[in-house]
This record gives C-alpha cells, structure tokens and sequence, in this order.
C-alpha cells in the first residue's frame, strides 16, 4: 500500500496536501485537480474549441425598448438615455455582422460620461447590462497603474469581466465594462509634467488603448463663450469637446478611441423625490417591501420625501445621499419592530427627517405605541 504522505501529482509534484485532489492512475501515478483542469483547457484551445461568440441581433431590443427599460429604473438623464440606447444597439449589430459586407467594417465605439457624483452614470451603465442580460463590471481607475508597478493592471479588467461571465468566454466577449472615476488618470500637467514617471495617469491611458480599441489582451490566471453669460455645471458639461478633454488631462490617442461623450445632468430636488419613489427598485419601495415582511405598513409622508431630497442635497452626494438619509431615518425601528407584534404601522415625516427623532408607530387599531430603544449594552 502507498505511503499517503508520500503521495503527489506526477505532473507538478504537489503533495495531497497542497491540492485539493489526487486521483490515482497504474503504477504509482497521480494527477491533482489543477492539472486535470490545465489538461483540458490545453486540449479545448488545440482543439479550436474556444471559438468567435454567436450574437443573435434579434435577441436585442430596439433603441425605443432600451430607453423604456431605461425610464424605469432611471429617473431623468433623457438626452443620456436616448444617446446609450441608439449606441448600444449599434454596437450589437457590429457584433451580429462582424463578417464585412462591402467592403464596409464597422468599427467598435466607446462612449465617456460626463456628471457630478451620484447622478447616475454607474446605474445607466448597469441598468443596460441587465436589460441585455450581459455580463457587467466595473473598474476603479484610481487603483489602475502601469504593469510592474504596485496596483492593479489593465488587464485585470478583462479578467474580472470574464469572472462576471461565469469564465465563459463567449460570453465575457459581449459583456460591457464600465470604468468609473476615469479623470482620475488624466496625466500629469505643469511646466514640468514628466520629472516623475506618470504610473497612474498617462501609463493607464496608454494600457487601457487596446481594451477601447478592441485588441486581442492577454491576462494572468471646459471655456466660457464670447460675453457675460454665466453657465451652469449641466450647460458646461453639456458643451464638452475634445479640446476640452486633452487640456483636462486625457491623451490623443484616448480621447481618439471615444468618439462620443455625453453629459449626466446634476440632480435637482424635484429628481431625488421622484427617485425616492418612481423606479422599479425605488429607495421607498424596497423599505416598504422589507416592512411588510415583518406585516408591518411604512408610509412616508409627501413633505418626508421633500424633506429627504432636501437633506440629500446638502450632503453633494447625488442619489447616494437618499439611501443614507433614510437608513439613518429608520435604523432604530428597523432593530424594535421585530422583536414586536403589536406594530402593523410605521409613519415618517418631515420633521422626523429633520430632526432627526424617532419614527411614529402604531398598532392594528391605529394607536400610538410608546416605545424606547433599549440600550443592548
């Protein structure tokens, strides 16, 4: 009988224990897991088994059917829906033919967006991933630097797509991906703007040039007009250009590869409190779901939402701000109500937003009940 704790893999001479598999073959030999797998990833590329993706345009849904499923879980951004719904479908059917007809090639096009911090890029970007069912995910660029330098590469991106993909190939190859925080690598500028080697501006923005153009990677295992007038952030980043985007910091051959950029408009009051209600997965509606799962009503008053979208406001935070505001609004009752069984009611107000105080509660019978958390210490 072989001796277990002499046992290894044949191939890459791990022992049992650095594997999570031995499997035994004649005469004394082993495979381990990892190398069964390697053997068939090896044989399936020989094969030529890993082949093109097939892309069906029939399966897409028209640009006025993008921009619909668009309306119901994004409030507002008009101009930035019907500019996404009209590009992503374009992009799809040059995956459908990417046989040239004619002569013609249709080349692959990127699109950068322009707002303030929670108004809605990420969401857009994530909403469409949903509506095509493709794969999604998103890179920081802040922790992006050049390859042989402390951060993550470039190519890390694709590999976290094709993670999202279920390492499907196929797949991952129709996925999108989504760069957030991109002025983040604009170079450095000055009169001396290359003393020190740029590792995280210039150096990302060459790397990420073939991801935007469309080549094969490898991976591991804004000027005020003639006159007085005074614009608004929204008509600034509305009238953006490329001039603009390489004096901001973004290379040539960067700002080349995206030939459409469009403006996310900042969130007024009126948007928050129609986000706080209207989307599908709207901040309220999910609140009011998971009270009901412990057969309690939560309703929030016409001035609670006015009064939310007002305190989100002062945070500069976007739509990011309502999910705070209200968290902090209902934490205490979130930690009584189910611990109770003479609650069926939780109404919020303005004033209790304000003031932040404690939200009322009522029985079945519509009676106030008395209640004080407990300190738990």
């Amino acid at each position: 009988m072989t001796n277990l704790m002499e046992t290894h893999c044949s191939f890459c001479k791990r022992n049992h224990k650095e594997v999570q598999r031995l499997i035994a073959g004649p005469d004394g030999i082993y495979i381990c897991d990892e190398c069964v797998t390697l053997c068939q990833e090896i044989l399936e590329e020989e094969a030529g088994q890993i082949s093109q993706p097939e892309f069906k345009l029939e399966l897409v849904p028209a640009p006025r059917e993008i921009y619909q499923h668009l309306n119901e879980w994004v409030v507002g951004q008009d101009q930035a829906k019907r500019v996404l719904s009209v590009a992503v479908y374009n992009h799809y059917k040059r995956i459908a033919n990417s046989t040239p007809q004619d002569d013609v090639l249709l080349e692959k096009s990127n699109i950068l967006l322009i707002g303030p911090t929670g108004c809605g890029k990420t969401l857009l970007a994530r909403t469409l991933a949903n509506i095509l069912d493709v794969p999604f995910t998103i890179a920081d660029a802040t922790s992006l630097t050049e390859a042989g330098y402390v951060g993550e590469d470039v190519e890390n991106i694709l590999l976290s797509l094709i993670q999202a993909a279920g390492y499907d190939l196929a797949r991952a190859a129709n996925g999108i991906v989504y760069i957030d925080e991109i002025d983040k690598i604009a170079r450095k500028t000055g009169a001396n703007p290359s003393i020190t080697r740029d590792v995280s501006g210039e150096g990302v923005q060459q790397a990420l040039l073939k991801i935007i153009e469309g080549g094969q990677i490898g991976f591991p295992g804004a000027q005020t007009p003639n006159g007085r007038k005074e614009w608004s952030q929204s008509e600034l980043l509305g009238h953006v250009s490329p001039d603009d985007l390489l004096k901001f910091g973004l290379i040539p051959e960067f700002v080349g590869r995206i030939p459409m950029a469009v403006s996310v408009d900042p969130l007024d009051k009126d948007d928050l409190v129609r986000i706080l209600t209207e989307p599908r997965n709207a901040i309220v509606k999910q609140f009011q779901r998971l009270f009901a799962l412990d057969n309690v009503e939560l309703v929030f008053t016409p001035d609670a939402l006015t009064t939310a979208a007002e305190e989100a406001l002062k945070l500069e935070t976007g739509a990011r701000g309502l999910r705070t505001i209200i968290e902090r609004t209902l934490l205490d009752v979130m930690f009584e109500i189910p611990s109770r069984r003479d609650v069926r009611k939780c109404v919020v107000s303005g004033e209790i937003i304000a003031n932040r105080s404690q939200p009322l509660l009522l029985t079945q019978a519509e009676r106030p009940v008395e209640w004080q958390l407990q300190n738990t210490a």
